[in-house]
């Protein structure tokens, strides 16, 4: 695996995946495909109970077997779960001969992807990731900056997406200065207080009043390099704004 690893969010919505192994690792792995929307696959003689629960709900497929030669066909992408270093090694080859991703668990050098270790306030998401050089490390960081992002940070991320789509919706976009005089601390005092709405209001009139204007008076309109949609489009959240 290289020494530096390129980050990246993968949209798994509706996407198929299968995860070969049932035990408690594999456990981790299915519960974060469900919560990205994908639709996963399972093949495993034997299931934890957790994973059984969520199969019995009809939440996933199950393929109650050992893994097959040929079984990652069709998927978009495969992670590995298993203690068996020759099934972990068949299940490698066969993905990358195929072209599709794979992540086997605690195996770096059979892995395309790594997972970090992740954060998670609403819509905000932050990863740490040491590229699998110490999974410890990484989950320490992320339990310090656990401590440094609060939880209503979930709240104020809803309320500039909502602010930022209006904004897109007439064309107008705001570069990264300009949003960061806008989220003040009244804001963040509103939206920790658990007043989203009053937080909105405030954030509006900050975005349109003073310097949030064009020289002539008028919006500030997106150029073309704008209209793509989502953060890869607007290049990123750093360089154009919230």
């Amino acid at each position: 695996m290289s020494a530096f690893l390129f980050p990246v969010m993968l949209d798994l919505e509706g996407r198929e995946c299968l995860v070969v192994g049932g035990g408690v690792v594999a456990a981790r792995k299915v519960a974060g495909l469900l919560d990205a929307g994908a639709r996963v696959t399972v093949v495993s003689p034997v299931l934890a109970a957790a994973v059984l629960d969520i199969a019995r709900d009809g939440r996933l497929r199950w393929w109650p077997r050992e893994y097959a030669s040929g079984d990652v066909a069709s998927f978009a992408l495969v992670m590995v779960a298993t203690d068996d270093d020759d099934v972990n090694a068949l299940v490698a080859a066969e993905a990358r001969e195929r072209a599709i991703w794979v992540n086997c668990a605690d195996d770096p050098v059979r892995c395309d992807f790594i997972l970090p270790s992740v954060l998670r306030r609403g819509p905000l998401t932050v990863a740490v990731s040491t590229g699998g050089a110490s999974p410890t490390v990484a989950r320490m960081v992320r339990e310090e900056l656990e401590a440094v992002i609060p939880p209503d940070y979930a709240a104020l991320t809803e309320v500039v997406a909502d602010v930022r789509r209006g904004l897109r919706e007439h064309g107008i976009a705001l570069d990264a200065q300009r949003w960061r005089d806008a989220l003040d601390g009244e804001l963040k005092r509103l939206v920790a207080a658990g007043r989203p709405a009053e937080a909105r209001e405030r954030l509006q009139e900050r975005i349109e009043g003073g310097p949030f204007r064009s020289p002539r008076g008028g919006p500030l309109r997106a150029s073309p390099r704008m209209d793509c949609a989502g953060e890869a489009g607007a290049r990123t959240d750093a360089a154009t704004g919230a």
